[in-house]
């Protein structure tokens, strides 16, 4: 192969990488209001950084608590950081049928009429009440990355995921920040199906009308 064939085949290769999209299964976590921090841990307490996340400015802490819902208890829930307004937990429809409850499909920060779960650490226990909700699935990307798709913050697309179980995912929500780092995110129960693993790529195929609800970074 001489050089104008390898230079043609990494613009090629360029071409066809700019279409696709990581994937990352978001597992059940927890993101605490100041309050129910100070509650928990201790007042003016401030929870550690275990390791930075994919979102510029997100972390996973190093503590972690109990979510207890009427029918049974999920332990060991990791919190992201940093503090928020208000305390939202995100959990999984499978999640859900363990604790006995009915959260909503929600995007993050829409939370009115959503579930109530208790919270506990170390002893402590805290009722979250409108808490509760499951993630609808989204792709993080920046106004380039918008422009590099042609589509605009807040659209609703399909995503072809290409994987050992490929399928197409509906009603995924674009949500463009300046500050993001382009990922969409799936649960554990969507990532399953889907046959997730590290490295899998989604792909915009349809691009659809524009979304009207309430949603925050995360």
């Amino acid at each position: 192969m001489n050089s104008l064939d390898l230079i043609v085949e990494k613009v090629l290769k360029k071409i066809e990488e700019a279409r696709y999209i990581p994937l990352e299964a978001s597992a059940r976590h927890v993101h605490l209001s100041s309050q129910h921090v100070d509650t928990l841990f201790g007042s003016e307490y401030l929870l550690k950084k275990s390791r930075d996340l994919s979102q510029p400015g997100q972390y996973l802490c190093s503590e972690r608590v109990d979510l207890i819902g009427p029918k049974d208890i999920i332990k060991n829930v990791a919190i992201l950081g940093p503090a928020r307004r208000k305390t939202q937990i995100e959990v999984s429809q499978t999640d859900c049928m363990t604790l006995g409850i009915n959260a909503p499909l929600r995007l993050s920060g829409n939370l009115e009429g959503a579930e109530t779960l208790f919270i506990r650490y170390n002893g402590k226990i805290i009722e979250a009440p409108e808490s509760t909700i499951v993630a609808k699935r989204h792709i993080h990307m920046t106004p380039d990355d918008g422009i590099r798709f042609g589509v605009m913050d807040k659209q609703i697309v399909k995503i072809r995921v290409h994987s050992q179980r490929p399928l197409i995912f509906e009603d995924v929500i674009v949500r463009i920040v300046e500050s993001s780092r382009l990922a969409m995110h799936i649960d554990y129960d969507e990532a399953n199906a889907c046959g997730f693993t590290e490295g899998v790529l989604g792909e915009i195929i349809h691009a659809q009308e524009v979304y009207h609800g309430i949603f925050e970074q995360g």
